[in-house]
């Protein structure tokens, strides 16, 4: 599964970006992978948010489940199985 992810632009003053590299640098990690890893840090004790299903998406799962005796299993590459629709 692929994480949708976004990117973020972030202005710092030059003292400050430099001090944060310098921290980074020091446990072996790039700057951003160092900013990752604070920010995680400050929200690990929330809860991850959730949200309810829209009618259209609880209308799509529940026909899915009704009809999953109608499913089949794509064996080899799919974008052929595909194409051969």
């Amino acid at each position: 599964m692929v994480t949708q992810q976004a990117q973020i632009k972030l202005n710092l003053p030059l003292t400050l970006k430099e001090f944060v590299e310098s921290k980074a640098s020091k446990i072996g990690m790039p700057l951003a992978g160092y900013i990752k890893h604070l920010i995680l840090k400050d929200v690990e004790d929330m809860d991850y948010p959730t949200f309810e299903l829209s009618e259209r998406s609880e209308k799509a799962y529940r026909e899915a489940i009704k009809n999953r005796d109608k499913a089949i299993e794509v064996k080899g590459d799919i974008k052929t199985f595909l194409e051969n629709l």
